[in-house]
C-alpha cells in the first residue's frame, strides 16, 4: 500500500485513502478504556483499523477479528515506524500515569510518534489529553497535566494536522475518573472533602467524547486543541453528592482543611481498586478549576442538533451492574456501561470494605508490617 502525502496545515484528510478505498486508521492504546470503545465506532464509520498491543499474551478484545493488530511499544522507534506504515490517521491514546520516569518516557514516545508519522506521511493525528486550567501557571500544573501538555506540543510539531481533545472527568463505567468516584462513595461511610478539592469540574459522558473523537479524523481544521466537556459545570464535592444520591447512598460530607494532597492520594489509592498512580494523578488536577474555556467542539465536531448527555443520565447509565448486564453481543452494549475488555477493577471492584480498610491500615499506619 502506498502512503498518503503530508497535508498542508489547513487541509483535512479526505474520506478515501490514497488507493481510493477507505482510510487506514492506527489506534494506539486500543486496549484501554477509551480505545476499546472507539475502535468499533471507527469500524462502523467504514474505516480500516490497525490497533497496537504490547503484550501478545493478553486476551484480545471482542472486535479483534475485524482489525489488523500489530505489536508495538511506544518507546520502540522501529516498531512505531512499522505500525505507521500506510496509515492515514493516528489516534494517540497512550500516556503514562506513574513511575519515576513517566514524564521522560511520555516525551520520548511522543517524539518517536511525531517522527514516524512524518516519515509515513500520516495526514492527521488525534490526541486525547487532559483539560489545562487557564488560570494556572504551567509551573503549578501537576506532573500528569504538564506531561500531557508537553506531549501535545511535541505531536503538534508533526507535518500532519493535529487535533487535541482536552477532557477532564470522563463519565462511564470503567473510566478511571468515574471508578474513583464510585468506589470511594460506596466504600466510605463519609465523604471526606479536603478544602483544596472545592473546584469546578465539567464531566463529559464517554459517548459524547467518542462522537468528538471520531469526528476529529475528518474536521477541516489546522492543528489546534478543543476543550471537551458536558453541559454542566459543578464543584467536585457536588459531583460526589450527585453520585451518592443517584446511587441510592447516604454519604454525609465533611470538609477538612489542611489535608496534604499526598496523604489524600495515598488513602484514596488504598481504598479503591484503581491503580494508585492513576488516583494520585487525578486528585492532583483538582487543585484548579477543570472546565472548558470554549465549547466550540459542539459546533465543529458534533452533528447539528446533537445534545450532550446530562450529568444525571450519565451517572445512571454508568451504574449498570457488570455482573447482571454484560450483553451477549458487546456491539449492542451501551458504551456508558461495562464492556468485556474493561479492567477487573471496573464496575465498583470486588473487594469488601472491611478487607480494603484492613489493607489500608496495614500499609499506611506506623508500626505495621
Amino acid at each position: 500500500m502506498t502512503t498518503s502525502a503530508p497535508l498542508s496545515p489547513a487541509t483535512a484528510p479526505d474520506d478515501a485513502g490514497p488507493d481510493g478505498g477507505s482510510r487506514l486508521i492506527l489506534v494506539t492504546g486500543a486496549s484501554g478504556y477509551v480505545g476499546g470503545r472507539l475502535v468499533p465506532k471507527l469500524i462502523d464509520a467504514g474505516h480500516r483499523v490497525r490497533t497496537t498491543r504490547r503484550d501478545e499474551s493478553k486476551e484480545q478484545p471482542w472486535w479483534a477479528d475485524r482489525v489488523e493488530t500489530v505489536t508495538m511499544d511506544v518507546n520502540d522507534a522501529d516498531q512505531v515506524r512499522a505500525a505507521c506504515e500506510g496509515v492515514d490517521v493516528v489516534y494517540y491514546l497512550v500516556h503514562g500515569m506513574g513511575g519515576k520516569d513517566f514524564v521522560e518516557k511520555d516525551r520520548e514516545a511522543a517524539e518517536i510518534m511525531r517522527d514516524a508519522a512524518d516519515e509515513a506521511g500520516v495526514g492527521r493525528i488525534v490526541y486525547l489529553s487532559g483539560l489545562i486550567p487557564p488560570e494556572a501557571p504551567e509551573e503549578e500544573l501537576s506532573d500528569h497535566l504538564s506531561s500531557r501538555l508537553e506531549v501535545e506540543r511535541i505531536l503538534s510539531q508533526a507535518q500532519a494536522s493535529v487535533i487535541t481533545l482536552r477532557a477532564a472527568v470522563l463519565m462511564g463505567s470503567g473510566s478511571t475518573s468515574f471508578e474513583v468516584i464510585r468506589q470511594i462513595s460506596e466504600r466510605m461511610p463519609l465523604q471526606t472533602v479536603p478544602t483544596w478539592m472545592d473546584h469546578l469540574v465539567q464531566p463529559i459522558a464517554i459517548v459524547d467524547a467518542l462522537e468528538a473523537l471520531v469526528a476529529s479524523a475528518d474536521v477541516d481544521s489546522p492543528t489546534r486543541s478543543y476543550d471537551i466537556g458536558g453541559p454542566e459545570q459543578l464543584r467536585y464535592p457536588e459531583l460526589l453528592s450527585r453520585y451518592a444520591e443517584l446511587a441510592g447512598l447516604t454519604r454525609p460530607q465533611v470538609d477538612v482543611p489542611l489535608l496534604p494532597t499526598k496523604l489524600v492520594s495515598v488513602l484514596a489509592g488504598r481504598m479503591t481498586d484503581v491503580p494508585a498512580p492513576v488516583v494520585e494523578a487525578l486528585l492532583d488536577s483538582l487543585h484548579h478549576d477543570m472546565v472548558c474555556q470554549e465549547q466550540d467542539f459542539v459546533r465543529d465536531l458534533l452533528p447539528q442538533g446533537y445534545e450532550l448527555m446530562g450529568l444525571d443520565e450519565s451517572i445512571r447509565r454508568s451504574l449498570a451492574d457488570p455482573r447482571e448486564t454484560e450483553p451477549a453481543d458487546p456491539d449492542a452494549a451501551d458504551p456508558m456501561g461495562p464492556m468485556p475488555h474493561d479492567p477487573s477493577w471496573a464496575g465498583g471492584g470486588d473487594q469488601s470494605l472491611f478487607q480494603r480498610a484492613a489493607d489500608t491500615a496495614r500499609d499506611v499506619l506506623p508500626g505495621r508490617d
